[in-house]
């Protein structure tokens, strides 16, 4: 469970994720009715489209969930999350892979870098069957007669930072002094992202198979988002991050597999669901398009 405390959320042994800013603000949408900022603002830009305004129904957040669910995406655009985050250096460049988000970095060329490391405790095996990644479980062998992996990086990281020390002490610049330093220095950013590009960054990022530190920092940007538009990050759970998509050809494959089910039958099964009377129709018509081998 994500500890949470006064907009800050620890990750890892020396990182963190700051909320720092979120737009649009609170006098920016009429909250009259409710609290929800940044999904308002997501639904009024949408109602903008077919000249309706900002009028209020009760089917609000079937229009939100609506947007998600066919992939209707530049009114997620108008909301904006600002975030302040310490964390290390090796797992800040898989966020900054995500190019359509701003940030700002510390830099090492104007700042002594401080004595912040990230040092697990245990350490992951290579996977066998992803290149990229590792395997579950705790794992940390001996390198040499008597000293653990950890044992090792740990006291490679503390000679780093030593010679680090030394050069700036020398006279090096510092421009030049951090090239000795490892990428599990910790590092600090300003990011800033639109909400459309901060969920499919968590779409990847949460993933089971990302890698575990970057999950944490995803896991604490989530809580944040979680807070702020909560209809959104439902439908966001429910079509985006808990949904699948089935290529042509799997749908062929489909259509041997699943017979054709008449409407008692479907209605029958969908019972209890909390599909919205218009996603269950949606559900019916995807369903039989497929059964009855429709393009």
């Amino acid at each position: 469970m994500l500890e949470r405390t006064n907009d800050l959320i620890p990750c890892l042994d020396h990182g963190y994720v700051k909320l720092i800013d979120v737009m649009p603000h609170a006098d920016a949408v009429d909250l009259s009715f409710n609290t929800n900022i940044a999904d308002y603002a997501i639904i009024d830009a949408a109602r903008v489209s077919y000249q309706s305004g900002t009028t209020r129904k009760q089917s609000d957040k079937q229009l939100l969930r609506y947007l998600m669910r066919h992939w209707h995406t530049s009114p997620f655009e108008m909301v904006e999350f600002k975030f302040e985050m310490r964390l290390p250096i090796f797992v800040m460049r898989q966020l900054v892979r995500h190019r359509t988000a701003s940030l700002n970095e510390e830099s090492a060329r104007y700042s002594v870098m401080e004595d912040v490391f990230y040092e697990p405790d245990t350490l992951r095996a290579q996977s066998t069957t992803n290149k990229q990644g590792s395997a579950e479980g705790d794992f940390n062998p001996f390198i040499g007669p008597r000293e653990t992996a950890t044992a090792v990086m740990n006291h490679q990281t503390d000679e780093a930072y030593k010679l680090y020390q030394q050069l700036i002490e020398a006279g090096v610049s510092r421009e030049q002094a951090r090239m000795v330093l490892p990428v599990n220095l910790y590092t600090r950013v300003v990011w800033k992202c639109d909400l459309l590009n901060l969920l499919k960054m968590l779409r990847l990022r949460l993933d089971p198979h990302a890698q575990y530190e970057i999950r944490v920092f995803a896991e604490a940007i989530a809580e944040f988002v979680k807070l702020h538009c909560p209809w959104t990050w439902e439908a966001f759970e429910d079509y985006w991050q808990g949904g699948v998509s089935f290529s042509k050809e799997e749908i062929d494959i489909l259509r041997y597999l699943i017979p054709f089910t008449g409407s008692e039958s479907f209605n029958a099964a969908s019972q209890g669901t909390k599909l919205s009377k218009g996603e269950l129709l949606e559900f019916q018509e995807k369903f039989n398009r497929i059964a009855n081998g429709e393009s």
